[in-house]
């Protein structure tokens, strides 16, 4: 026992600050494991979104309520891709959104994280709840890893680990369980570049090249995109500074084979891109103004969305806080810029600044049209300000603590001044009423005192220091110090973080039995948005995705008067009163009408009362009305008749003809070589729907045309019994296929070329890592 206790205290020594990066964590969401509740905004879900906002019974206080799209898509699409995967199918169509759409290619599915294997194993609200939480304990533990292997001192890279794994970046997208992820890989990836440099074993080659898939499967390509410029500028950097060209060619192998496993995910994201609308739209969006500048001492000085003060800016998207001291000891690793290290780091950091911020480069950006960059939300790029500076307060802090121990006090003095300068400027701007709107001053002094506290007591921290020659007594100190970096951030982070009962989360109300039970392939109106539609099963004309069809868009906005238009950015609102609305509801296969009595006579609804004769009411609670279209067409039919129109117009004009006969006729772009027939006998019936595939029996005394009124893609394959025929697009965004008399086996199946290029880069890339590992060992590098 006598031996062991110098181990264990030795272990305690060295991994303390393993241990305390847990702990904070743990304090972080001890919600979730102590007091049961969820990293969810259920609160927000209940009071905000139908049906659960009509049953006035779950309503409840909302802490945040600046996340509808975890709501409204992310949950639903984790939700979707795991049921997916459970019926034996890689999500790769959603057929629950706007009448069909890519998932997998939709990018924040994250089809392909490892994290999924979490909801195989845990209740479906604990692995999401275990997916979020994660997020920060990885940052954190990854900045350790990376900052030690640079040379950095435990306490400085405690420090640096607190600060990014609840930075400004992480914290308000956390809750996504996509963005954060994205980048919290990064420090993982340099500090398998610095071992290798260090080592030269095999193992970090692996390690760097299986972080490169971690983060684009993650679930944002532009986030992953500056994730991976970064990884490729320090392999760059390491290079001119090792000059040993052996181990730079090993690492951009292993980065180029990470690239190749990630393209399943990239390949037919990139496919989705070109066919959205959002690759034609260039535009600034999400830009920093510089007078956002104080929330980066200050992040709450303009407000915050929790409190329902926030009066200026978008303060999730622009949010790029690291904490004040972390802050400070950044700045002061720049006075010693011309550490190689230092550089690289101030460099990226200042880079994002300016293209997140209004200046020559960000217009530079946007005017050279680069795809995905030039077309996202800018600001998003201080992930890696973020990252950058957060590992530059490491450095700082080993330089700050140095030269204060050896009274070189330049340097201190200066950036102390500085801040002073600072902090008092944003004070008079208070107390004098200049520049913010007298109605905003309040807000802004409260949320400045805290930061002016924590300046306050780092700056007696830092002089009492100064005088005590005591190295234990400087240890607390330094300690102290951590804890109010942690006390900082962590009150931060928990700000914004919901913590909501899980029994709120996608709960149970009087509706959802009944909408589970039309669910299927029956198409479904309703004002609903993706958290019911996919959630339940319902397909929906309408959907939210940033890169949806961009021709099924185009074709739901031309159903307002019959003329071709330009769909919405990333929304589709299938038009509810037009003279074309009914018309194709019953083309497209409406069979249920989700009405909410309280909107009845609403310009935004479905006026179900101007078609009473058609609707069968099936359903009434006092809350919501299910009705059922006599009218509606099946979801699947033969036609004998068609045009051939290749105009995209002239489409539009024909299939919005008062003379058109939507169930006898459809329009090609193509010539099937079919005789055309004005009357014909034949039925089509659908025998499975599932996400990739969709099986339909038919019976025609005539060759004839089969259409499925589901959004056509390239990628969509045709079969009649077995031998595979052109898929055809039909009435402009939709499927048809030629179909010979008698009866017959079709079946469409989603098999895009994009996803099996993908797969076979991805075996390339394993291959290549094994010649590589081969040709190391026979080189004698170690695993």
């Amino acid at each position: 026992m006598k031996k062991l206790r110098p181990t264990i205290r030795n272990t305690i020594f060295n991994y303390w600050p393993i241990f305390f990066i847990f702990t904070v964590w743990f304090l972080f969401a001890s919600p979730y494991f102590i007091k049961g509740l969820t990293p969810f905004p259920s609160s927000y879900q209940v009071n905000f979104f139908s049906p659960w906002s009509s049953y006035t019974e779950l309503a409840g206080p909302v802490k945040n309520n600046a996340m509808p799209d975890v709501i409204g898509q992310i949950y639903p699409w984790k939700h979707f891709t795991v049921e997916t995967y459970k019926i034996g199918q890689i999500p790769l169509w959603n057929p629950y959104s706007f009448a069909g759409t890519p998932h997998l290619a939709n990018y924040q599915s994250a089809v392909f994280s490892p994290f999924n294997l979490l909801f195989f194993i845990l209740p479906f609200i604990d692995a999401w709840s275990v997916l979020i939480l994660l997020g920060p304990l990885l940052a954190g533990l990854f900045m350790f890893l990376f900052t030690r292997s640079i040379g950095a001192s435990r306490e400085g890279s405690l420090i640096s680990s607190i600060s990014f794994m609840f930075c400004g970046f992480i914290t308000t997208w956390l809750s996504y369980g996509t963005l954060s992820y994205a980048i919290l890989y990064l420090p993982f990836s340099l500090f398998a570049i610095e071992k290798f440099y260090q080592t030269t074993k095999i193992r970090y080659l692996i390690l760097l090249s299986i972080t490169i898939p971690l983060s684009f499967f993650s679930g944002h390509f532009q986030i992953s995109l500056y994730f991976f410029t970064t990884v490729l500028g320090y392999t760059i950097f390491k290079f001119a500074v090792k000059r040993n060209l052996s181990v730079f060619l090993f690492c951009i192998s292993a980065i180029l084979i990470g690239l190749l496993f990630s393209f399943p995910q990239i390949l037919p994201s990139i496919e989705a891109y070109l066919y959205s609308l959002r690759s034609s739209i260039f535009q600034k969006t999400e830009v920093i103004p510089w007078e956002y500048l104080p929330t980066l001492i200050a992040p709450d000085f303009f407000g915050n969305p929790v409190t329902r003060n926030d009066w200026f800016g978008h303060y999730a998207e622009w949010n790029a806080y690291i904490g004040l001291i972390p802050f400070f000891l950044a700045l002061y690793a720049f006075t010693y810029i011309k550490k190689s290290q230092i550089f690289f780091l101030f460099f990226c950091g200042i880079f994002s600044l300016f293209f997140a911020f209004e200046t020559p480069f960000l217009n530079l950006l946007v005017d050279s049209r680069i795809p995905v960059l030039s077309t996202s939300a800018l600001s998003r790029i201080v992930a890696v300000y973020c990252f950058s500076f957060a590992a530059l307060s490491a450095i700082g802090y080993g330089l700050f603590i140095n030269d204060l121990r050896s009274k070189k006090l330049k340097n201190i003095l200066i950036l102390f001044s500085f801040f002073i300068l600072v902090i008092l400027s944003l004070w008079l701007v208070i107390i004098f009423k200049l520049f913010i709107p007298f109605d905003k001053i309040v807000i802004a002094r409260q949320n400045l005192i805290f930061p002016s506290l924590i300046f306050i007591l780092f700056s007696a921290g830092i002089l009492f220091l100064t005088f005590i020659r005591s190295k234990k007594i400087q240890k607390i100190f330094v300690l102290a110090i951590i804890i109010i970096i942690s006390i900082d951030l962590l009150r931060f982070s928990a700000k914004w973080q919901p913590a909501d009962p899980r029994k709120l989360v996608f709960t149970d109300v009087h509706i959802s039995n009944e909408l589970r039970k039309i669910s299927g392939y029956s198409r479904v109106l309703s004002n609903f948005g993706g958290e019911a539609n996919i959630f339940y099963g319902l397909p929906s004309l309408e959907g939210y995705d940033a890169v949806y069809l961009k021709r099924y868009g185009e074709f739901i906005a031309s159903i307002s008067d019959g003329t071709l238009k330009n769909s919405a950015r990333s929304v589709v609102n299938f038009p509810k009163d037009t003279v074309n609305t009914y018309n194709s509801m019953n083309l497209l296969g409406v069979k249920y009408v989700v009405h909410k009595i309280s909107d009845t006579n609403k310009p935004w609804t479905f006026p179900i009362w101007k078609y009473e004769k058609s609707l069968d009411l099936k359903y009434d609670d006092g809350k919501f009305q299910i009705f059922e279209n006599k009218l509606a067409l099946p979801r699947t039919f033969i036609v004998g008749l068609y045009s051939v129109i290749q105009d995209d117009k002239e489409i539009i004009n024909a299939i919005f003809n008062k003379n058109f006969n939507i169930s006898k006729k459809i329009v090609l772009e193509k010539d099937p070589v079919v005789m055309q027939q004005a009357t014909i006998s034949a039925k089509a019936d659908i025998l499975n729907y599932s996400p990739n595939k969709v099986v339909i029996s038919t019976k025609s005394d005539k060759d004839a045309i089969l259409f499925l009124s589901d959004s056509y893609h390239s990628g969509w394959r045709g079969y009649v019994d077995g031998n595979e025929e052109e898929v055809l697009r039909a009435n402009y965004s939709f499927r048809a296929i030629v179909v010979p008399k008698g009866e017959h086996l079709v079946e469409f199946k989603y098999e895009p070329d994009s996803f099996r290029y993908g797969i076979y880069a991805s075996t390339a890339g394993f291959l290549s890592l094994l010649v590589i590992i081969l040709m190391l060992k026979k080189k004698k590098y170690l695993f």
